[in-house]
């Protein structure tokens, strides 16, 4: 648990002093819940223009463990719209997890103390910035794969973020 704040708090502060471009969405960084199969914080920056990095700590609950997420993105308009976004991007994530509660795609337990997941993420998603009360809502999709355990998943969810 202590690995995982040190990694929190030193993710935060290298997006505190990240020198970003405001976005064509109209932001630069975003805080924020994105609640679905995986639920956690997540924190968009963007780094150029039409480019950002997404930091997702989020936990699943059937597996009793926390996953650290790291994206790179690219985003642009969709249908015409203001403040609507579409973006797509690549990354990765480690995964601490109760071992009696980790499963494979075919329903083995491990049945060590503590199962370590890496593995490589791909994400689409939608999103909305509302100018008004700075935030954005959105949902994507995301698959990835585990690399040493095995197995391809898809994780979904919902997204707010206060944006500044």
């Amino acid at each position: 648990m202590k690995t995982i704040i040190r990694l929190s708090f030193t993710f935060m502060i290298v997006i505190a002093c990240a020198v970003g471009a405001q976005a064509q969405s109209g932001y630069s960084t975003g805080i924020g819940f994105r609640g679905g199969v995986a639920s956690g914080l997540t924190i968009k920056h963007f780094i150029k223009s039409d480019a950002a990095i997404e930091g997702i700590i989020s936990t699943r609950f059937r597996h009793r463990g926390t996953t650290l997420t790291l994206l790179y993105e690219k985003h642009a308009q969709a249908f015409n719209v203001s403040g609507l976004q579409w973006y797509y991007g690549l990354g990765g994530h480690v995964g601490f997890y109760e071992g009696s509660y980790y499963y494979d795609r075919h329903h083995k337990h491990y049945h060590d103390k503590h199962v370590l997941g890496l593995g490589v993420d791909g994400i689409l998603g939608l999103e909305y910035f509302i100018r008004d009360i700075p935030f954005t809502i959105g949902a994507d999709i995301k698959p990835y794969i585990n690399i040493p355990s095995g197995g391809g998943f898809w994780d979904s969810a919902l997204h707010v973020r206060y944006v500044f």
